[in-house]
């Protein structure tokens, strides 16, 4: 609704300029002015405020010097307007609604670039990042993992790839499309030793992986 009025506004100022430069030829002037006074009635409309009658210049009606059945009919022609434009726009809405539709089901299939920029997680040993494509009404993953290994000081187990982290999830068909939810998961698995305050080197442990946190964001 905002966004609605702020651009009919935007287009009442400029009309508003134009008219008051006083260089429109006499019928663009009139042709302008039954523009505005459209854009008003139709904005109190979708506003639900009173609407203003007027006579074929788009001047308002007085009362006091107009008859009841004149101002009535005036009224029914007004609201007819109003309603043709609504309309109008709806129909607009819905053709635009189909060709979106149409577009998708015509193109095979969709794909998800992701960028990993950091990895803010305390772990304090090396880890394992997995993400992934997860549907949650059916509880499985949709597609297979993209695996990034991070080390304990906070840097990508293979540096050379500090700012190149980027995978593709392709061939999501319109299968997927339809899913009700499709949610991004990303799991860390810690991986070294059985617990992290195990000083002891007789029984100092490496490599086990061990689920550490898991987080997750709609798609849908």
């Amino acid at each position: 609704m905002f966004r609605n009025v702020r651009h009919m506004i935007y287009d009442l100022i400029e009309w508003r300029s134009q008219i008051l430069s006083g260089t429109l030829p006499q019928d663009e002037l009139k042709e302008l002015k039954k523009k505005v006074t459209a854009k008003i009635d139709y904005g109190n409309r979708i506003l639900d405020l009173d609407l203003v009658v007027r006579d074929e210049d788009g001047n308002i009606l007085d009362p006091e010097q107009t008859s009841t059945i004149s101002l009535f009919r005036a009224h029914e022609i007004a609201s007819k307007q109003v309603e043709e434009r609504l309309q109008e726009e709806k129909s607009q809405k819905q053709n635009i609604d189909i060709n979106r539709q149409a577009k998708f089901a015509a193109t095979p299939s969709f794909a998800l670039f992701v960028n990993l920029k950091n990895v803010v997680c305390k772990i304090g040993e090396d880890a394992e990042v997995l993400m992934s494509l997860y549907d949650p009404l059916e509880s499985k993953f949709i597609s297979e993992n993209y695996l990034v290994r991070w080390s304990s000081c906070g840097l990508p187990k293979d540096i050379d790839r500090l700012h190149n982290l980027r995978a593709v999830f392709t061939d999501l068909g319109s299968k997927d499309l339809k899913r009700e939810k499709i949610s991004f998961v990303c799991q860390i698995v810690r991986v070294g030793r059985m617990e992290l305050r195990d000083n002891n080197t007789r029984k100092l442990t490496s490599g086990l992986r061990r689920p550490f946190g898991v987080a997750g964001t709609d798609l849908s």
